[in-house]
């Protein structure tokens, strides 16, 4: 492979050797890209595969399919903040899966997410619980800080910071990560004032806490793309409540983003994708956009969906040594973002794949 590698911007080769890059030449190797610009594998920080709607259980076979339409797209790493149940062992690993960060079952206090669909423990419990999803995934837990009831307009009291302090430092005490759901500005504030590692979604997020969550390295994922369809359901809402609270949160996430960018946090991008119609899986193109467009420089936007989210999530970019999960482009991306929708090539695990 030849082509300018980014962030470096420096003229690359490469060569994949037992799945692995390389800048050592192969014997009689064949060549799969001849110009262009090499991109890290993108990475889709907060999706949900496996289920058509919210409630619904986990289907192995619709996780197969999600998962080869993320990888369709140029994703070649997922991570997947919660799920109706622990994803199986073959998701992630299998050739034509996106490599998987889980985070196990979502958790919340009862009246807390969807009926049925999180594990629901009392307030006793709920950092024991938080250890158990940490390890039984390979590292990190989901929890929810707040809940918003759409349509009813009704919302639970949001975790406490002390709650969710003890919880950040077990779960971290046994080598895991902590990725907090919060949408109002108590739950945002708990969850930054206990240290997690990333908070999914941030409505409420006070911009005063921005230093604060850059010092930490506590992570924002917007999640823009789902609350570009939220607008329908603020609309059809019976609560006038709620349909103020989501039309004035969502009109102050795009500067709310780019003054996170600006003090230094480290921005994501998530697309909250289920599978459904108005969340569709694979479109992680589209969250950068969005990301751009509510001011972050487009390199940085590009970034949120590639090289900072594979070194966040611990994983490497361009380089040798790395994984071959790489995806191409004949154009620069970060010049036009439209080009992100059309890969030249898909390689992962070595494998082209597109």
């Amino acid at each position: 492979m030849r082509g300018v590698a980014l962030p470096s911007e420096e003229a690359a080769e490469f060569w994949i050797t037992e799945g692995v890059l390389t800048c050592e030449p192969v014997r009689d190797a064949t060549t799969v890209v001849d110009g262009g610009w090499l991109l890290p594998g993108l990475v889709d920080a907060h999706t949900h595969p496996g289920a058509e709607r919210p409630g619904d259980p986990l289907d192995g076979r619709l996780l197969r399919r999600h998962g080869r339409e993320h990888l369709a797209a140029g994703v070649t790493l997922l991570r997947v903040p919660g799920s109706a149940d622990r994803l199986p062992a073959w998701f992630g690993t299998e050739p034509d899966q996106p490599r998987v960060v889980s985070a196990g079952h979502w958790l919340g206090l009862p009246g807390m997410f969807y009926e049925g669909w999180a594990r629901q423990v009392g307030q006793a419990e709920l950092a024991h619980a938080a250890v158990e999803e940490a390890l039984a995934s390979g590292g990190w837990c989901k929890v929810y800080a707040d809940w918003v009831v759409d349509e009813k307009g009704l919302d639970a009291p949001p975790l406490s910071a002390d709650l969710l302090g003890d919880l950040t430092r077990r779960v971290h005490a046994v080598g895991g990560r902590v990725a907090v759901h919060a949408q109002t500005a108590e739950g945002a504030r708990a969850a930054v004032e206990a240290r997690v590692d990333s908070l999914e979604h941030g409505l409420g997020l006070d911009t005063a806490l921005l230093d604060r969550m850059a010092e930490q390295k506590t992570a924002l994922v917007p999640t823009f793309t789902v609350w570009a369809t939220f607008e329908e359901v603020a609309r059809v809402s019976g609560s006038d409540r709620f349909r103020d609270w989501f039309r004035s949160a969502h009109a102050r996430l795009g500067p709310l983003v780019a003054a996170a960018y600006d003090a230094g946090v480290t921005v994501l991008a998530g697309t909250d994708s289920y599978g459904t119609p108005e969340l569709p899986h694979g479109t992680v193109a589209g969250e950068v956009r969005l990301l751009a467009t509510a001011s972050m420089p487009p390199e940085a936007a590009v970034g949120a969906a590639s090289w900072t989210a594979r070194s966040f999530l611990g994983f490497p970019g361009l380089e040798p040594g790395a994984p071959a999960d790489l995806v191409a482009y004949d154009r620069d991306p970060r010049t036009d973002l439209s080009v992100l929708d059309s890969p030249m090539r898909v390689i992962h695990r070595g494998r082209v794949v597109r």
